[in-house]
C-alpha cells in the first residue's frame, strides 16, 4: 500500500513539473543609444567654412524629419472592453410505452379492464441549461518619452523608437515607444501623439520587489497546476 501510493505521489508530482513549464514573457528590448556619425562633408562648394549640415537658420523648421532627431511622444493611451455571453437551454421529454392489444382483443376476461389502458413503463426527461459569463477590462497609461529617428523610410516615414528607465527603491519601471510617424503629424513643439503612430509598440513593465510579490510563489503555481480537483 505505502509502495502504490508514493508511485502515485511520485506521478503527480512529475506531472506538475512539466505543467510548470512556461513560455517565459518576451518584454521590449529596451533600444541602445546610437554612435555618433560623422556628416558627409558637402563638394559643392570645397573650402567654403558653411555647413549645412550643422546649420541653424532663423526661420528653420526645427521639427524632427532626419535620422538621429528627437521627437517628444506623448503616450495617451486608454483602453477599455466589455464582453458578457448569456445562454439558456431548456428540454422536457415524456415517453409512455404498452400493448394496446393482444391476438387481436382489446380486453381479456382474466385481467379486468382494456389491454393498454395502464401503460407497462413510462420514461421522462427534464434538462435544463443555464450559463452566464461577462468580463470586463481597462488600462490607461500616460506619459512622455523623448524617442529619437532612427530610419527614415522611402516613402517619407519616420521610424522611431524610445525608452525611459526610472528606479526607486530598487524598483526599475521600463517604458519602451516605438512605431512609424508622419514629419507632417509632428507638432511645432516637436511632439506627437502615441495615437497618431502607425505599427505602436508601449511596453510598460517593471523589475524588482514590487513586480516579485505581484506573483505567487513557485510552490503555489506548481500546486495550481498539479491539483486535479
Amino acid at each position: 500500500m505505502y509502495r502504490r501510493f508514493a508511485a502515485l505521489s511520485l506521478l503527480f508530482v512529475m506531472g506538475g513539473c512539466t505543467a510548470a513549464e512556461q513560455r517565459p514573457t518576451v518584454m521590449q528590448p529596451v533600444p541602445q543609444p546610437m554612435t555618433y556619425r560623422e556628416p558627409v562633408p558637402s563638394y559643392n562648394n570645397p573650402g567654403s567654412i558653411f555647413n549645412e549640415n550643422d546649420a541653424q537658420y532663423l526661420y528653420a523648421d526645427s521639427r524632427a524629419r532626419r535620422v538621429g532627431d528627437i521627437v517628444l511622444v506623448n503616450v495617451v493611451e486608454s483602453a477599455s472592453a466589455t464582453n458578457e455571453a448569456e445562454t439558456k437551454a431548456d428540454r422536457n421529454s415524456s415517453s409512455d410505452y404498452g400493448v394496446t392489444a393482444l391476438f387481436g382483443r382489446d380486453k381479456m376476461p382474466v385481467v379486468g379492464g382494456a389491454v393498454g389502458s395502464t401503460p407497462l413503463f413510462g420514461t421522462s426527461s427534464d434538462k435544463k441549461f443555464d450559463g452566464k459569463a461577462s468580463t470586463t477590462r481597462a488600462n490607461k497609461v500616460t506619459a512622455t518619452v523623448a524617442a529619437r529617428v532612427v530610419n527614415v523610410m522611402p516613402d517619407g516615414l519616420l521610424q522611431v523608437e524610445g525608452a525611459r528607465e526610472t528606479k526607486v527603491n530598487n524598483e526599475t519601471q521600463y517604458l519602451v515607444v516605438s512605431g512609424l510617424i508622419r514629419s507632417r503629424d509632428v507638432a511645432a513643439d516637436n511632439s506627437i501623439m502615441s495615437t497618431q503612430m502607425a505599427d505602436a509598440q508601449i511596453a510598460y513593465y517593471g523589475k524588482g520587489v514590487v513586480s516579485d510579490k505581484q506573483k505567487p510563489g513557485w510552490f503555489t503555481r506548481l500546486m495550481d497546476h498539479v491539483w486535479p480537483f
